[in-house]
């Protein structure tokens, strides 16, 4: 999905002494009260305009909508938000009740993205719904902030190994973050990626997103197909590091400019990895269910390539001036990263004390987990979100329809004229 509003990007970053740019600010946004006001001022606020092929009936406070990305979670524009005069984007969620699936896949997107906060996960600006009742309650509009480009133009660009470290840094400060609290993305990709031209980066998209506690119940149909992990490829279910391999897909992408693993199919996937890494060991193999196993033992063997064959060199930007970052480190990282056996694989809080990342490690990026965070729309700390909560439910449309009308409901409750009342209907759902 496109979440950027300029053709043209350039990253700037201060490079003296590896300082990084000061982290920006977030203003705290404030809700339009639309489910306490009257049918006639309700309808006052809204407008209807045609983006693209869909139309949007959003608030008036949001002016000047274009369109800049698509897919099969919603549509996405650009606004300016006259109230805090600012640039949001703003998600029309597709179809968010047409069944079961997608109802629940809204409902997760809504309560993590109301849960977390993290300066590398995008943030939650307001979320709201032009109908007035349950009965007509069919949309549901999410705004965030507005990033420059996705991470699939900066793979297009060459870049120094102080940018490429630096966006690798945040990628797993926030991917920390989210399995601090226990969610594992299961979807990371470029696309789901954002970045600002001073080179913040943030994670979107938790449609996907899922608790770790379900082991190996984990569908294999969750990650876009050239970044999953060889045990989602085989079925073996899966636990956090899962993502490790997705960010290692991605980074091998940034240096060689193209899809390390372009697999046309299921299988396909899995053949194009073990030509490239080799066939595993025995001992990985017999993890496999005997009838995935039998697939497996039956390919070609192959030896496989060296990192220094897959990734020269030549490959890479010249080290950096101060010989803090070089090639031999970068392609080291890649190495822990992309092991078919996600036993032997690095995992998050390796890779952020891997001498490529370190040079930007700072604890209160680093550390800051969910317990420990406010958002705008939980004042007190909540506990890390369970797999009660998001993965073991299974509702009707119409279940699903409410409970989502309600987290739409809660946010503007609770942040009525300032106040925020509280804590959130879906924390408080859990410990009932």
């Amino acid at each position: 999905m496109w979440w950027g509003r300029n053709d043209n990007i350039s990253f700037s970053l201060r490079t003296a002494g590896l300082e990084r740019t000061a982290p920006l600010g977030r203003p705290v946004i404030a809700f339009v009260q639309g489910f306490t006001m009257n049918r006639n001022k309700r309808e006052k606020e809204y407008y209807s305009i045609d983006v693209g092929d869909s139309t949007f009936m959003v608030l008036k406070r949001y002016q000047n909508l274009r369109p800049i990305g698509s897919g099969a979670q919603g549509i996405v524009c650009s606004a300016y938000d006259h109230n805090f005069e600012r640039n949001v984007a703003i998600k029309k969620l597709s179809r968010p009740f047409q069944n079961q699936t997608h109802a629940k896949r809204a409902y997760r997107e809504l309560v993590l993205m109301k849960c977390v906060n993290h300066k590398n996960i995008i943030g939650l600006l307001n979320v709201f719904t032009p109908q007035k009742t349950l009965e007509e309650f069919q949309d549901v509009y999410l705004v965030m902030e507005l990033m420059d480009a996705n991470l699939c133009q900066v793979i297009q660009m060459e870049l120094d190994h102080e940018r490429l470290s630096y966006l690798l840094y945040q990628m797993l400060c926030g991917i920390k973050h989210l399995h601090a609290a226990g969610i594992i993305h299961r979807d990371l990709k470029p696309s789901n990626i954002v970045v600002k031209s001073d080179c913040t980066l943030k994670i979107l998209d938790f449609g996907l997103a899922r608790t770790a506690a379900t082991g190996l119940l984990m569908t294999p149909y969750v990650v876009t197909r050239y970044y999953r992990a060889p045990e989602v490829i085989l079925g073996m279910g899966y636990q956090a590091n899962v993502d490790v391999w997705s960010v290692g897909c991605i980074m091998a992408e940034m240096v060689r400019g193209s899809v390390l693993f372009p697999g046309t199919d299921h299988i396909d996937q899995w053949n194009k990895v073990i030509e490239q890494l080799g066939t595993p060991s025995q001992e990985f193999l017999m993890k496999l269910n005997q009838s995935v196993r039998t697939y497996v033992e039956n390919r070609p063997r192959y030896a496989g390539y060296t990192f220094e064959k897959l990734f020269p060199d030549v490959l890479f930007p010249a080290d950096s001036e101060n010989n803090k970052l070089k090639a031999s480190q970068a392609r080291d990282l890649l190495c822990k990263m992309l092991v078919i056996d996600a036993s032997k694989r690095i995992s998050v809080d390796e890779a952020l004390k891997h001498p490529y990342i370190n040079v930007w490690y700072d604890p209160t990026e680093v550390e800051a987990r969910l317990g420990e965070v406010k958002t705008r729309f939980n004042p007190t700390p909540p506990p890390a979100i369970t797999d009660k909560q998001l993965d073991e439910r299974e509702h009707t449309v119409d279940e699903w329809k409410e409970l989502i009308y309600k987290e739409v409901f809660d946010c503007e409750e609770r942040t009525k004229n300032g106040v925020v009342r509280g804590q959130p209907a879906s924390i408080a759902q859990v410990q009932q």
